[in-house]
């Protein structure tokens, strides 16, 4: 099975940048080790992951827990259906919230 380990250490490293996050932080919140973190990010070590280590750094992102599982096999460029399904219904939201502030304040 081919493991694209830089393709996981891109999708770490855009994310850590989006939401403006050090590797020391994702090590904190995600309860994996600092060292596999870097190892991860820098791919220093691509030796077989633990899938909750994976796990658990997705979901420490926002992503779902089987992200970095499909960036590593090669599929994870697309968000899943799921998750289109939550974006679209949080931007349903944001412009219910944004019209009513509007039309509260005046504005349009």
């Amino acid at each position: 099975m081919n493991q694209d380990w830089p393709a996981v250490a891109t999708a770490l490293r855009d994310r850590l940048d989006e939401q403006g996050m050090t590797m020391t932080d994702l090590a904190a919140r995600s309860g994996v080790s600092l060292t596999t973190v870097r190892e991860l990010v820098h791919v220093l070590n691509t030796r077989k992951r633990q899938p909750r280590t994976l796990a658990a750094l997705s979901t420490t992102l926002g992503w779902p827990a089987d992200h970095l599982g499909s960036v590593l096999r090669g599929r994870g460029g697309e968000p899943a259906p799921d998750e289109l399904a939550t974006i679209r219904s949080e931007l349903v939201d944001l412009r219910r919230r944004v019209e009513a502030l509007e039309k509260s304040t005046g504005e349009r």
